[in-house]
């Protein structure tokens, strides 16, 4: 086993200024040529130290940032309208988490990533539909989406 300081997130392994045992191979052969860990030692160590304060103030911040965000979408309702089909209220086609984000831009100014939103499934009813938003790690929040006839 091999103790190194991760210089960046790695799946499975640690994030970034994590001090870990790895396998030597794994080290030798991946992380190291790749620039993603070094062989720890007592400087690098100190400065594994100071990639976890910074890493914890940025995590902080975004933190702030995604509570902000949370706080504006929360009580908002965005609309979107759609064709039906019929009158039963079935859209023709489907609302997706793009379109949603498309929507929470155009009304609210505020930017989200499509991925940052989760839908079971595709919405294709007419009404009040809640659209779960993960901004953070922290942070998640549903956002009301009122689909109307276009």
């Amino acid at each position: 086993m091999t103790k190194v300081v991760l210089r960046a997130d790695v799946s499975g392994v640690g994030k970034k200024g994590d001090i870990v045992d790895i396998a030597d191979g794994y080290a030798r052969n991946y992380l190291v040529p790749r620039g993603q860990a070094l062989v720890a030692s007592a400087g690098i160590e100190a400065q594994a130290t100071a990639m976890r304060r910074s890493r914890d103030i940025k995590d902080g911040r975004e933190r702030d940032a995604a509570e902000q965000v949370a706080r504006t979408l929360v009580p908002a309702v965005i609309l979107l309208k759609a064709k039906t089909t019929g009158s039963q209220g079935k859209l023709f086609g489907s609302i997706t988490t793009a379109d949603v984000a498309d929507a929470v831009a155009t009304q609210t100014g505020i930017t989200l990533d499509k991925r940052t939103l989760h839908l079971a499934e595709p919405i294709r009813t007419l009404g009040t539909h809640q659209v779960q938003v993960k901004l953070h790690a922290d942070v998640q929040f549903p956002v009301t989406v009122e689909v109307a006839k276009a």
